[in-house]
């Protein structure tokens, strides 16, 4: 999500220009509904061939440089045998000096910037490039591509009610609010004003069984959609509450409320983190919290009130 709007971005500076994307799996419905990306590249699936093979359909791109956002030395491997003209890669991954012939000094992990940003500075290895401010990226995500609701995802959205999605859990990608945070924020929405929907994986919703099945007021999704549904159903919601997670991307991109509950320890902060859209809203405490930093869990987080977060949903149902 955070690489899309160097997609963007160059899309702007060169209108002609062809861009295809070197994904996994998982993110390729991401990278469809992207407006800006004109191939996908699965590399789980082309990690299956032989080399040979790999070769062959990396020189059928006609690719004129590779820009290795997320570093993987097979991909910089191919990318030299393809003779691909200019490859950019930091100068932190030894392999790097051996593929890239365009090397740039990168750090990430003590850097101020965004990680969007950090992204689009890659580029300035082979154009002449000025990093946009991060208010300005959401315009570059190009994140337009999405599904209209088929007969299954229309069921769960209400056409009276505020459609609020709550992602409580992260797949022990980020810190956490806490269930209990959870809950006392759907105790304080009325439920004749919001239809409230959990999403998560089929473990997640193992892993939060109590809290569901005590919950008689929300719709239980845990499991039962995959990546595209859960795209569409984003877009098509009117707010999402989570941590630092992929969902809580989607909807920022989607063009949702995307509210987004952060730690304020680096490199864990929105400041590097935060989700790109013109609706996003982030709680984050702004005290030190240095002491959470050797633990799993954040007490400055947990402490950030559900009344505050609720006050702020219940102002954007005034003003819809």
């Amino acid at each position: 999500m955070l690489t899309l709007p160097m997609c963007g971005l160059l899309k702007q500076l060169f209108p002609g220009v062809k861009i295809g994307f070197i994904g996994r799996t998982y993110t390729t419905p991401i990278l469809k509904v992207c407006k800006h990306i004109d191939y996908i590249v699965n590399f789980d699936e082309l990690s299956w061939f032989p080399e040979e093979k790999q070769l062959y359909e990396f020189n059928q791109f006609g690719a004129d440089a590779i820009v290795h956002v997320f570093p993987n030395k097979k991909i910089a491997q191919l990318a030299v045998k393809a003779k691909i003209k200019y490859r950019v890669g930091t100068s932190h991954r030894w392999y790097n000096w051996l593929t890239c012939n365009r090397l740039l000094n990168l750090g990430r992990k003590n850097s101020p910037l965004h990680e969007a940003q950090l992204n689009i500075q890659l580029l300035s290895a082979i154009i002449a490039i000025k990093t946009p401010e991060l208010s300005e990226l959401s315009a570059y995500t190009g994140f337009e591509r999405i599904e209209i609701p088929d007969a299954k995802i229309e069921t769960y959205l209400s056409k009276t009610k505020f459609n609020l999605i709550l992602h409580p859990k992260s797949k022990g990608s980020a810190r956490e609010w806490g269930i209990d945070n959870f809950k006392k924020l759907i105790d304080l929405l009325p439920e004749n004003q919001f239809n409230i929907l959990v999403t998560g994986t089929q473990a997640e919703g193992n892993l939060m069984g109590d809290f569901l099945s005590n919950s008689p007021q929300i719709t239980n999704l845990c499991g039962l959609l995959d990546l595209d549904e859960l795209i569409t159903l984003i877009a098509h919601a009117d707010g999402l509450v989570a941590a630092s997670t992929g969902p809580l991307h989607i909807a920022a991109a989607a063009g949702i409320n995307a509210i987004g509950i952060f730690p304020p320890i680096k490199p864990m902060h929105p400041g590097r983190w935060q989700p790109l859209g013109k609706k996003v809203k982030i709680f984050v405490s702004d005290i030190p919290c240095e002491a959470c930093r050797k633990s799993n869990i954040c007490s400055c987080m947990l402490a950030i009130s559900p009344q505050q977060v609720a006050q702020y949903i219940k102002e954007k149902v005034k003003s819809i």
